[in-house]
């Protein structure tokens, strides 16, 4: 009965969001519900495991997904994420400008969102197209990988803080196996299929009317890369001090490290640099400040609900028993942690289309099937990785992205199964391999 509980909430969740266009948010809390009920919870209980998973889930993930939506925002508007880019294509030059598109993406994706930096970037793209009359797909399959990656595989990007939050995975662990397992996808998906693509498909860069993005002056990439980098060097830093990686005995260092390191500190500490520094510094108002923060909330704020929603679900998953017995069974069956993370995070994503709504999902199953299994903090990681992989794949007609791509690249349909998605396949199926043949170490 609580197998049957659980195929029918996976089944009513895709059949809400697909067939009837409930908000995905909505559509996981009724699903949620359902599977309560059916698996015997009363209705006191029932309410109170929702409550339980919605504060449960958000008491982390909230606060660093608002923090990294403001951060990102100022970094935007102040100019930061051209000033990234333009030094690496200044330093490498135009024969390796694919590589600097795609480290561009790597760096910009981490604080700024997806779409947002593709929208910014894509005009030095068609700048570079038109300048070496070679395909488009050359400098934009290179960029479009590293936004994607570092967007699923870096924190303190809202989906890996998510999954990692959901199956109790340490930021820090999640950051290095993310950046590990990063390079070599990126190599894959965006610099080797952005040569290949390119020379199948060529594609001139659409004539489109000015960014409107409205920047101040650019500022000193030094200062862009020191805002970018110091959450991130932060977080590893508390990771590496507090499994003792490097032994310190100074307790006094190793709490400063512990509160200076944790992602809640660490990004205020980014936000009132760059407050400072890329907005004060450089000619904004704070009303202008105010105005720009509070508006990079509202996406945020959707990504927040989805997440307690899971939350939720995942809950119901524990108190129910639903969880464990569906480990057991999968266990019985010798099917591997790491391959159900992936592959339930890729029917997600394939079935509805958003990655968001699949690395969620994903991860309340799998964290639902962690309560039998003692993993170390190096395994939790990957399988953080493992879940960013799956939802990461195939992004199709159903996926805003897919169109996002195809709109801007002045792309058809077809050419854009043949580059955009298949560079999400790639880039799936590399990222899986990479932490596949990392888990065994941890």
């Amino acid at each position: 009965m609580l197998l049957f509980a659980f195929v029918l909430g996976i089944a009513l969740l895709l059949f809400l969001i697909l067939k009837l266009r409930i908000q995905a948010f909505l559509a996981l809390l009724m699903s949620a519900m359902v599977v309560g009920i059916l698996a015997g919870l009363d209705a006191k209980a029932l309410i109170q495991t929702v409550q339980q998973g919605m504060a449960g889930t958000l008491g982390f993930v909230a606060t660093v997904v608002g923090l990294g939506a403001m951060f990102g925002a100022i970094l935007e508007h102040s100019g930061g994420t051209r000033a990234i880019s333009d030094f690496l294509l200044k330093k490498l030059g135009e024969k390796k400008s694919p590589l600097a598109l795609m480290l561009s993406g790597l760096i910009i994706a981490i604080p700024v969102f997806f779409d947002v930096a593709f929208i910014i970037l894509v005009p030095l793209v068609y700048a570079l197209q038109r300048k070496t009359k070679k395909s488009l797909l050359l400098y934009a399959i290179p960029l479009l990988s590293g936004l994607a990656i570092a967007h699923a595989f870096i924190p303190p990007t809202p989906g890996p803080v998510v999954v990692a939050d959901m199956i109790g995975a340490d930021i820090g662990w999640v950051i290095l196996i993310g950046i590990i397992t990063a390079i070599p996808t990126a190599l894959v998906s965006g610099l080797w299929f952005g040569r290949h693509i390119s020379k199948k498909i060529h594609v001139m860069a659409p004539k489109v009317e000015k960014s409107s993005v409205t920047m101040a002056h650019i500022p000193p990439v030094s200062a862009v890369f020191l805002m970018v980098s110091l959450p991130i060097v932060l977080i590893v830093l508390n990771t590496v001090v507090q499994n003792n990686w490097i032994p310190i005995e100074n307790r006094t260092f190793k709490d400063m490290v512990a509160l200076l390191g944790h992602p809640f500190s660490a990004l205020i500490l980014a936000n009132v640099l760059a407050w400072y520094f890329l907005g004060i510094r450089k000619g904004f108002t704070k009303k202008q400040l105010h105005d720009i923060t509070t508006k990079s909330l509202a996406p945020a704020g959707t990504i927040i609900l989805l997440t307690g929603a899971g939350g939720v679900f995942k809950q119901v998953l524990t108190d129910t028993g639903a969880g464990k017995v569906l480990a057991i069974s999968l266990q019985e069956l010798g099917f591997p942690i790491l391959v159900f993370a992936f592959l339930a995070a890729l029917l997600v994503r394939v079935i509805q289309g958003s990655a968001t709504v699949a690395m969620i999902t994903a991860a309340g199953l799998v964290a639902a099937l962690l309560e039998n299994l003692t993993l170390s903090a190096g395994q939790l990681a990957c399988i953080v990785i493992a879940v960013a992989s799956g939802a990461s794949m195939l992004s199709h007609v159903n996926d805003s992205g897919f169109w996002l791509v195809s709109q801007y690249l002045g792309l058809n349909e077809k050419q854009t199964f043949r580059s955009w998605t298949m560079m999400t396949v790639w880039l799936g199926l590399v990222g899986f391999a990479v932490v596949s043949l990392l888990y065994p170490f941890f």
